[in-house]
C-alpha cells in the first residue's frame, strides 16, 4: 500500500503560479499511489497568492478519476455571488473507504499572533493486502506555537481514544443505525504539515511515550533511527522559508510499525513550496 502526503499550497509552485496540472503530474509521477492526502487544498478563495478562485477539489478529483475523494475544509466562509469559500486537507482513495470524521482541531485563544483553524480526516480504508487501517491527515498550525502544542497532544489523545474505545464491547442498542459503532482499527498513520522540526515541542508530544500507552511513532525513525530527516521545505527557492528544514512527516501507530517498508521524500519537484511525502506499506502481516 502506498500514501503520499503533500501540503500543496493551493497549487502554487516555488515560482510564485498557480498550476494544478503540476501537482497531479508529478503526483501520477510517483504512483501508483494507493492514497493521496493533500493539505492547504483550496475552493474558490479569493485573495491567495497567484490564485484566482480555482476549485481545487474538483480539479483534482477530475485528475484522479476511480478514486473517493474526501473534503475537510477546516475554513469555510462566504464568498462572492453566494458560493463558499474553503481550505483545508483532501484525502483521495482508490481503496474502498469505510467510517469519516471530520474534525475540527483545538484553537486556545493566543494573543499577539495570526492563526487560522485547523482540521483533520480520519477515513478508514480497506486495502485487499490485509486488514483495515486508519489515515489521517492534518495541517497543524504556523504562526501561534501554544496552539500547535494543543493540537499535537489532541493527536495522541485520539490514538488513544480509539485504542480504549476498540477495547469495549458494542452494546446492543449501538449496532444499528447512526449509533452503530463503525468498525475503526488501531492500525493508523497521521501524516500532514505539522508546522514542527524535528524533536521540537510539536513533533516530541506527538510521539510522547511517557505522555501515553499509544504514542504515534515517527516513520522516518522507525526506518533510519537517527539519521536526519531530509529537508521538506526550502529547496527550491520558494518566497518562504529562508532555510531549509523538515516539517512534513508520517506517524504510525504502534500497530502499525512494522508495517513500514519505505519512506522518502521527493526533492525535485519545485510544484509546491513543500516536497510529497511518500511512504510505503506492507499489510499482510498485521493482524
Amino acid at each position: 500500500m502506498r500514501v503520499i502526503s503533500w501540503n500543496i499550497q493551493w497549487g502554487r509552485g516555488a515560482d510564485g503560479v498557480v498550476n494544478l496540472s503540476r501537482i497531479t503530474d508529478r503526483i501520477h509521477a510517483l504512483g501508483p499511489v494507493d492514497v493521496i492526502c493533500l493539505q492547504e487544498v483550496a475552493s474558490r478563495f479569493d485573495g491567495l497568492a497567484g490564485g484566482q478562485g480555482e476549485d481545487g477539489p474538483a480539479r483534482l478529483a477530475a485528475a484522479f478519476p476511480g478514486y473517493s475523494m474526501i473534503y475537510g475544509p477546516a475554513v469555510d466562509v462566504p464568498g462572492r455571488d453566494g458560493d463558499r469559500q474553503c481550505f483545508g486537507n483532501l484525502i483521495l482513495s482508490r481503496l474502498p473507504v469505510g467510517a469519516v470524521y471530520r474534525h475540527l482541531l483545538p484553537a486556545p485563544p493566543e494573543a499577539g499572533v495570526p492563526n487560522m483553524q485547523r482540521g483533520c480526516i480520519e477515513a478508514v480504508v480497506v486495502s485487499p493486502a490485509g486488514p483495515a487501517l486508519r489515515v489521517l491527515t492534518t495541517h497543524l498550525e504556523y504562526y501561534a506555537p501554544g496552539q500547535r502544542l494543543v493540537q499535537a497532544r489532541w493527536l495522541q489523545r485520539r490514538q488513544a481514544e480509539v485504542a480504549a474505545v476498540a477495547a469495549l464491547p458494542v452494546p446492543a442498542r449501538e449496532k444499528n443505525g447512526p449509533f452503530a459503532r463503525p468498525p475503526m482499527p488501531a492500525a493508523a498513520l497521521v501524516c500532514g504539515d505539522f508546522n514542527c522540526e524535528p524533536d521540537g515541542p510539536a513533533w516530541a508530544a506527538i510521539t510522547d511515550t511517557a505522555g501515553s500507552a499509544v504514542p504515534w511513532l515517527d516513520a522516518w525513525r522507525v526506518l533510519n533511527a537517527d539519521t536526519p530527516h531530509p529537508p521538506s521545505v526550502g529547496l527550491h527557492g520558494a518566497d518562504w522559508p529562508d532555510h531549509a528544514f523538515c516539517c512534513d512527516y508520517v506517524f504510525v501507530s504502534q500497530a502499525l510499525a512494522p508495517a513500514v517498508r519505505a519512506l522518502s521524500y521527493d526533492a525535485d519537484t519545485a510544484a509546491s513550496d513543500h516536497q510529497p511525502v511518500r511512504i510505503d506499506l506492507d499489510l499482510s502481516g498485521l493482524v
